[in-house]
């Protein structure tokens, strides 16, 4: 079997490549970016499994490239940072991230969570199958074989990869409590330690989107227990 693609981006090439070199050991191929517009050649060129992105790289415009980035793809992205405060980690959770990491980083850790992001993503997959081709909870309508969500007066909702993979999570366990650590497994992010707040963050992050239709979401949050879809589910 293949071994995953890794897209390693950072402005500063001896860090680039030792990155790529360490991940190379661990089992993945590598490839290497150090601006933008070589992030946009090889993800329009290459058959990319995930991402790793220095969180001091920045868009043409100036502003946040993790943010570029999610809008143009569903690559499963690890920001790494120097930056790596409660604030700074939720801000790069929000810009789209689907996780997080203080550099310098461990390389063992961080082969650890590529594993986790892009298992997520083939969870997510498989699950899908086993899925009815729509789902419907109040206001809102999911197509699986789309990853479509469309919210009242059928407007598209943009989510991310691990924002759909979430939403899929909860509509199979619709109006059932499930602990943080079972969404967290079903998620795939078993490598993550439990006070890892990436799901907070994500389950956060997914209310608002859904909620910006003008109706609350029916994400509830059952305080020491876990979370909870509380609508009914129609299959299709």
């Amino acid at each position: 079997m293949t071994s995953p693609l890794i897209l390693v981006a950072d402005r500063h090439s001896d860090n680039r490549q030792q990155l790529c070199v360490s991940l190379e050991e661990k089992g993945f191929r590598t490839i290497g970016a150090g601006s933008a517009p070589d992030i946009w050649h090889v993800l329009d060129n290459m058959p990319v499994n995930a991402l790793v992105l220095d969180g001091d790289m920045r868009g043409a415009d100036g502003m946040d490239l993790c943010r570029d980035v999610r809008e143009r793809s569903q690559v499963p992205v690890i920001l790494v940072s120097a930056n790596c405060t409660e604030v700074d980690r939720v801000v790069g959770l929000e810009l789209g991230a689907d996780d997080y990491m203080a550099k310098p980083c461990s390389t063992r850790e961080l082969a650890a969570r590529l594993r986790a992001v892009m298992r997520r993503g083939k969870m997510e997959r498989v699950s899908g199958l086993r899925r009815q081709s729509e789902a419907r909870f109040g206001q809102w309508a999911v197509s699986f074989a789309r990853r479509e969500v469309l919210g009242p007066e059928g407007r598209s909702i943009h989510l991310t990869a691990a924002e759909f993979s979430l939403l899929a999570i909860l509509i199979d366990n619709a109006q059932t409590v499930i602990a943080r650590n079972q969404v967290m497994e079903l998620a795939g992010v078993r490598d993550a330690p439990s006070s890892d707040r990436s799901i907070d963050v994500l389950v956060s992050r997914l209310r608002r989107k859904l909620g910006r239709s003008g109706c609350a979401a029916p994400i509830v949050t059952v305080r020491g227990a876990g979370y909870m879809l509380s609508a009914a589910i129609d299959r299709r």
